[in-house]
């Protein structure tokens, strides 16, 4: 019973200090994912999308929408800065310069969404959609 007594001090630091090396481990570990609710806005630097761009570039067939929709480029400018990523339409898993972020927000009563693809200090919009209303459009 004597020993038992003397050794209890001991066990006891062990055990804390193989509690505090489990703490301090779990610590330092990143989450491998993170589940993102579609609705939810993450600030640009954990997700990679640059909301104000030092350039803008549109492809053909955004210009031919933007033009079908009668959406111009400051209510894009106004999606992209103020608009909710929806990263079920998104594609964030690809490599800098190939990701897609679907960008949604209310513009002059319009739904609007754009599919844009950031690089480096670029931005080049891909497509917008009208998600409430259907639009007669003859783009490629």
């Amino acid at each position: 019973m004597m020993k038992l007594n003397k050794l209890a001090p001991l066990v006891i630091i062990i055990v804390l200090s193989i509690v505090l090396l489990i703490v301090r481990t779990c610590k330092n570990q990143a989450p491998s994912t993170v589940n993102v609710p579609s609705t939810t806005t993450i600030t640009n630097e954990t997700r990679g999308l640059n909301r104000n761009p030092s350039i803008i570039n549109y492809s053909k067939h955004a210009r031919c929408r933007m033009q079908c929709r009668k959406i111009t480029e400051a209510e894009i400018k106004k999606v992209l800065r103020e608009g909710t990523i929806n990263y079920k339409k998104s594609s964030l898993q690809q490599a800098p310069c190939k990701k897609r972020y679907a960008v949604e927000s209310i513009v002059n009563k319009q739904h609007i969404r754009i599919i844009v693809a950031p690089c480096e200090d670029e931005l080049t919009v891909i497509t917008c959609i009208d998600t409430k209303e259907e639009w007669a459009c003859d783009c490629p």
